[in-house]
């Protein structure tokens, strides 16, 4: 099975290198996350988040030089989404791209609302950094 995709990206005033080490520190995560309700806690060396649907376990990609900022996410249930996120250089400043992907079962309004609230997301990002 391939799952139908969107990206979804927002252009911000600062270089990659300052956004990619803002949005690749999971402690930053509830200030533009919304998906987050605003407790994060490093436990035991694993980032562990509050979400309304209980507690998550979020683990991100070994730091690199590419703007790779991939993520895992485990839920309650023990289900993990993978989630591709990259930040690149655009100009003066750079592009951060999510990758939104349709699950299986997800209808149409979900997997809109879905790339809706990732770009909110984004777009709290880039007012957080500008």
């Amino acid at each position: 099975m391939i799952y139908e995709s969107l990206h979804v990206s927002v252009a911000i005033a600062r270089s990659a290198a300052e956004v990619y080490a803002f949005a690749g520190n999971p402690a930053n995560l509830p200030r533009w996350a919304a998906g987050l309700t605003g407790a994060i806690a490093e436990v035991d060396g694993r980032w562990l988040g509050e979400t309304p649907g209980g507690q998550v376990e979020i683990v991100f990609a070994p730091p690199n030089p590419f703007g790779v900022l991939d993520h895992d996410v485990t839920f309650p249930s023990g289900e993990t989404f993978y989630n591709p996120l990259r930040v690149f250089p655009n100009a003066d400043g750079s592009e951060i791209v999510f990758t939104v992907y349709r699950r299986a079962g997800t209808s149409e309004e979900a997997f809109a609302a879905d790339a809706a609230a990732v770009q909110a997301d984004l777009r709290t990002l880039k007012s957080l950094l500008e």
